[in-house]
């Protein structure tokens, strides 16, 4: 008999999950969800001390479904050979390079696609603006910038649905033909060896197939969450019109409401790992083999951490403690470059469409279990 054990349907989980991941936290910091078939972890404190220890929560394990699909890579191993393949990307993600090298050319994408909609008065923000400025950021930062970006993004989508194949115990011959596509375009980026090109940067360290692998990795994290990102960052803005009102007063709050957000309504919900040895979580009795998930959307909303924590607070001080980029050996990778992205995404979005507001044709909410975000964002502002 496993305890503490609660009852949630996958549909609550993905369209309004809050209110069972607050009955959730009062069970225990870690609870048996029979629907997932794995323990639960909705408390903060518990969240990190899993996040950190990589011995006994591991991620290496052949459930892991991204490896099956793209191979071993820095998202799918711990220990040394997490830091074998981790390691050769760690300097070209740092605050410094990432504002050296991508700062000027994310003012310019963004400043570009809210141009094309500008004249409309109204548009989906989604796609018209945070996905295709997620697309391009990563195909520039991997050495793709002359690709087609329809068709860097038809890869991300195919890999995407393959990893949800193999999630679900299936083939999808179109994913794996899609990633060895992708495969394909980084073998020659990687051949060509350009000065100060990511991928050239890994040759010694890592194979050839194992930087294709982490490139991967980093396209469909990079393309996946950052839209999220964006479109939860502004989706919470234009619900809340006195922390809209604070941000346009002062645009020196972006940052902060980015951070938020992030708080709030983390793009990426929920991270998996698996026991290697018998454990506690409170009173879960854990066994080797488990699954076991932290919801980072729980743990964000710890009122023993956050005060009043459904509430969206672009003052609150501790924002910055949400584990939305995770926490511990995994901590992501791209942090820097995702909140450089949101931030001028929204900085860009505010400053350019006067009189921004959400479309009430078309109310939009984020859903998701793994990932959340809004299906659409539909806005419309006043022409000049």
């Amino acid at each position: 008999m496993r305890a503490p054990q609660v009852q949630v349907t996958l549909a609550e989980l993905e369209t309004g999950p809050h209110p069972a991941l607050a009955r959730m936290r009062a069970a225990g910091p870690a609870v048996w969800v029979p629907a997932l078939r794995t323990w639960l972890v909705t408390g903060y404190d518990a969240a990190v001390a899993v996040l950190r220890d990589a011995r006994t929560f591991t991620v290496d394990d052949p459930r892991f479904s991204t490896a099956k699909v793209v191979g071993p890579s820095m998202l799918s191993l711990d220990g040394a050979g997490h830091a074998r393949h981790r390691t050769p990307f760690n300097r070209a993600f740092r605050r410094d390079e990432v504002h050296a090298r991508l700062a000027a050319f994310t003012r310019a994408e963004a400043a570009r696609l809210v141009t094309a909609i500008e004249p409309d008065g109204a548009a989906e923000l989604r796609r018209a603006v945070a996905g295709p400025l997620a697309v391009a950021v990563m195909a520039e930062v991997l050495g793709l910038g002359r690709v087609d970006p329809a068709r860097v993004l038809g890869w991300y989508d195919g890999i995407v649905s393959a990893v949800q194949a193999e999630a679900a115990g299936a083939g999808d011959p179109a994913g794996t033909a899609a990633f060895a596509e992708l495969a394909a375009s980084l073998g020659e980026v990687i051949a060509a060896r350009e000065p100060g090109s990511l991928l050239a940067g890994t040759a010694g360290p890592l194979t050839a197939a194992e930087a294709i692998s982490n490139a991967a990795v980093l396209l469909f994290g990079g393309i996946e969450t950052t839209e999220g990102m964006i479109a939860n960052a502004l989706l919470h803005l234009l619900s809340s019109p006195a922390q809209l009102a604070l941000v346009l007063a002062g645009p020196g709050l972006v940052p902060a409401a980015v951070e938020e957000s992030l708080r709030l309504e983390p793009a990426a919900a929920v991270v998996d790992r698996y026991a290697t040895a018998g454990t506690r979580l409170g009173r879960a009795a854990i066994e080797a083999g488990d699954q076991v998930t932290v919801s980072i959307a729980g743990a964000n909303r710890d009122p023993s951490v956050f005060g009043d924590p459904d509430a969206f607070d672009v003052g609150r001080p501790n924002a910055g403690r949400h584990l939305a980029f995770a926490h511990g050996p995994h901590f992501c990778l791209g942090a820097h470059l995702a909140r450089l992205e949101a931030q001028v995404a929204v900085e860009t979005v505010l400053a350019r469409l006067p009189g921004l507001r959400l479309d009430a044709r078309h109310p939009s909410a984020p859903r998701g279990l793994v990932f959340r975000k809004p299906p659409d964002l539909r806005v419309r502002w006043d022409r000049g």
